[in-house]
């Protein structure tokens, strides 16, 4: 279901149910929140998903946040909601989530991105080459992305299986399983085939990121796989630390960085549906 006048969203779960807005990741889409659909129907949730990508491009970071935060105030007015962000949503949740937090119940994070100069963590990433050139080599970044756009057109098989090829854990395991591969096919060919320039937009502004948390009046859930190898679990644990109020780490043992993705979204769906 797509809202008019607005940014271009997709929503899951329930028409009139408690409101969830969630950020995809970066490479993602907004189908890649349907993962929550069949568990935010079951507790009553209504789970919206802006497609950044189709944001018009934009090289300030500080419009960008303000304007996502605009495109939200029209679903929720003045009503309070919680905020799901994933890899490297969660940049863009927290970012966004600095500008709404007096209507934010509860943010929850997935295989959460830390900002890449509060740690050593860039040499312990699978992606990490891909932060570096996008840091260091931006013209040689804006090629590499744009032969993953060929590839997401004539060979989207084998991009997945170029991105996978790292796998760690559980990951390991799910790309193996049809439904899952089908899928993340979908997701990663609609990415690099009609929103490379939003995915180069995001990167960049996450790869600048200064890593400054103003986030002041909201419960903050980590939930994070063990053996997560494109953002590591120490990520994680900086991120508990940097930010203030009430922050749960859930380590989740041997998952990865999808895997964790598909066995926090059932927890997530009912610790919203519960409070």
């Amino acid at each position: 279901m797509y809202a008019e006048n607005l940014v271009k969203t997709v929503e899951y779960g329930t028409k009139t149910g408690t409101l969830v807005i969630y950020f995809h990741g970066a490479p993602g889409t907004i189908e890649e929140c349907a993962v929550f659909d069949r568990y935010a129907r079951h507790n009553n949730l209504r789970i919206v998903c802006l497609d950044r990508f189709s944001i018009q491009h934009t090289t300030d970071a500080e419009p960008y946040y303000q304007q996502l935060a605009k495109h939200i105030k029209c679903f929720a007015g003045e009503e309070s909601f919680d905020i799901i962000g994933f890899s490297i949503g969660a940049h863009v949740a927290l970012e966004v989530s600095a500008l709404l937090q007096q209507q934010i119940r509860n943010i929850h994070l997935i295989s959460s991105a830390a900002p890449l100069n509060k740690g050593d963590f860039i040499d312990h990433m699978a992606g990490g080459l891909v932060f570096k050139l996008a840091m260091d080599r931006p013209l040689i970044f804006r090629f590499l992305t744009y032969c993953q756009k060929v590839m997401a057109v004539l060979a989207p098989k084998m991009l997945v299986r170029m991105l996978f090829a790292t796998a760690a854990g559980k990951d390991h395991e799910l790309i193996k399983a049809p439904d899952f591969n089908h899928h993340i096919t979908a997701v990663l060919k609609q990415c690099f085939k009609n929103g490379s320039k939003g995915y180069l937009r995001d990167i960049n502004f996450y790869v600048n990121w200064t890593g400054d948390i103003d986030i002041q009046n909201s419960n903050v859930h980590l939930w994070h796989g063990t053996d997560d190898n494109w953002s590591p679990f120490s990520m994680a644990k900086y991120l508990r630390k940097a930010m203030h109020g009430d922050v749960h780490l859930e380590a989740m043992k041997g998952l990865s960085h999808y895997s964790c993705l598909y066995a926090a979204a059932p927890k997530i769906c009912a610790q919203i549906g519960d409070s």
